[in-house]
């Protein structure tokens, strides 16, 4: 498990490479945009990560570890590029990971909140979102 983390703590452009070494062939990707299945298609959400946002990294606050269940809480650290840029962003939230009897990961379904932890945060959508939050919580 420590490798796992380190993995994603350490994610690069340049590691994105190697995620056939953490993930069985066929492991399913699921995040509040992406549902996907095999290395490849996971491998590809991560480049676009990496082109689309400044200094995009993880860091693990906690892991618990049952069986072949794991669950990772982390904070998403990135800038935006076009948009407030140097200004540093974090995304809460959380993984689910299912691992395999040698070990590869063979789902993992991301957990946050895209309305709070990203729609919130971008220039026209984020008034919009956090309009409606406090309309909703007026009634």
């Amino acid at each position: 498990m420590a490798q796992i983390v380190r993995f994603f703590e350490t994610l690069s452009p340049q590691s994105v490479a190697q995620l056939g070494q953490f993930y069985a062939p066929q492991a399913r990707f699921t995040d509040p945009f992406n549902n996907v299945v095999g290395v490849a298609a996971i491998s590809a959400i991560f480049d676009h990560m990496f082109v689309s946002l400044q200094q995009p990294r993880f860091v693990v606050v906690a892991r618990v570890l049952q069986g072949s269940q794991c669950f990772l809480t982390w904070e998403f650290r990135f800038g935006f590029k076009g948009y407030q840029a140097g200004q540093a962003q974090v995304i809460l939230g959380a993984s689910h990971l299912v691992l395999s009897d040698t070990g590869l990961i063979t789902v993992h379904r991301d957990y946050w909140d895209a309305a709070q932890e990203l729609y919130e945060k971008l220039p026209l959508l984020g008034g919009l979102m956090r309009w409606l939050r406090a309309r909703l919580q007026a009634r």
